[in-house]
């Protein structure tokens, strides 16, 4: 790995190696940007960076020496990840304990010891403050990474003692190299992913899957059908999450990507509903949109719009995906009655 497979995300880089040239590289970091647009690449290629026992260039690894294999593979006993548990929605304070006291350690092989916590946006008020003195006051060489999607969602004490690094969405062309060295080649199709991915990585590829479509179109035709089947579609999307496998990361982004294809369906509504033309429409949707639209009105469409904001706001807090769909179904009766 090196930094040429980081794409669009110079500014970042930049930063630090301004902070570095400089001798003002701080202790502690947040990396900040929608998911899927490589931070979490970032942090391990500037650790490795630091790690590494023959760096051929500021800030560059070699990817020769012992220490870059075991940065690459995970088992560099200077560096520390701290993520939250896929059972937990708040990074539990005793696992925070932990790693503060294993940063605390003075490093093994050389003289930095680096720390990424890759749950920034899960701190709880406990987690927070047991996190704080190390904030305050880092041991030597020591460099914190914290990973987060976005200032808002950081807690004030946090916030304030870490430097913030901000990281874009990728663009299309970038999108496109990324998708294609992970094997897409379909020039069509790379075209489509790049589109609709909004920037992410890990939106794009999610999106390459034909069962996703196919879900999609079901519970549009089905939530704005004059009389929905609502069990049935509540079951058709609670188990199209379920084969994302037993792991409820790949079962929440599911969720999320069904959710922003309902607010897409919704907004389009609210368009519709004051006389707007929406140019990118798909001619097969229109016609139910625009039924939907003039059946719920304006008003009834912006309170689901909301609804379904606020229930993708739990995907990421990891509330209960059947607790979500259920809710998020149950919002479309209550709006088709009006």
């Amino acid at each position: 790995m090196s930094w040429d497979r980081i794409r669009g995300q110079d500014a970042p880089r930049n930063t630090f190696t301004t902070a570095f040239d400089a001798g003002r590289l701080a202790h502690s970091y947040l990396l900040v940007g929608p998911d899927g647009v490589g931070k979490r690449l970032f942090a391990r290629e500037l650790a490795k960076a630091f790690l590494c026992e023959r760096p051929p260039a500021k800030m560059t690894a070699c990817e020769r020496c012992p220490a870059c294999a075991q940065v690459n593979v995970g088992t560099h006993p200077d560096l520390l990840f701290l993520r939250t548990p896929e059972d937990k929605h708040e990074l539990p304070v005793d696992e925070m304990r932990a790693f503060c006291a294993q940063i605390a350690l003075k490093p093994t092989r050389g003289p930095r010891k680096i720390g990424i916590v890759e749950d920034a946006d899960d701190f709880n008020a406990s987690s927070a403050n047991s996190f704080l003195k190390t904030l305050e006051e880092p041991p030597q060489g020591a460099l914190l990474l914290l990973i987060g999607t976005s200032t808002d969602r950081q807690l004030s004490t946090i916030l304030s003692r870490c430097q913030i690094v901000r990281f874009s969405p990728l663009s299309p062309a970038d999108l496109k190299e990324v998708l294609a060295e992970q094997g897409i080649g379909d020039p069509t199709k790379l075209d489509r992913l790049a589109k609709l991915g909004a920037g992410s990585v890990t939106r794009a590829l999610a999106l390459d899957d034909d069962s996703i479509w196919q879900v999609r179109q079901k519970l549009l035709e089905g939530l704005m059908s004059p009389r929905p089947p609502f069990q049935q579609l509540a079951e058709t999307w609670a188990r199209f999450n379920e084969e994302a496998g037993k792991e409820t990361a790949p079962q929440r982004l599911r969720t999320s990507l069904v959710l922003q294809f309902l607010i897409e369906a919704v907004q389009n509504a609210v368009k519709l509903s004051l006389g707007a033309v929406v140019a990118e429409l798909d001619a097969s949707e229109a016609p139910l949109l625009h039924a939907f639209a003039n059946r719920i009105g304006t008003a009834g469409l912006l309170e689901l719009l909301d609804a379904l904001v606020e229930a993708d706001f739990h995907v990421e807090r990891r509330v209960q995906l059947i607790l979500i769909v259920e809710s998020v179904v149950a919002k479309f009766p209550r709006e088709l009655s009006r």
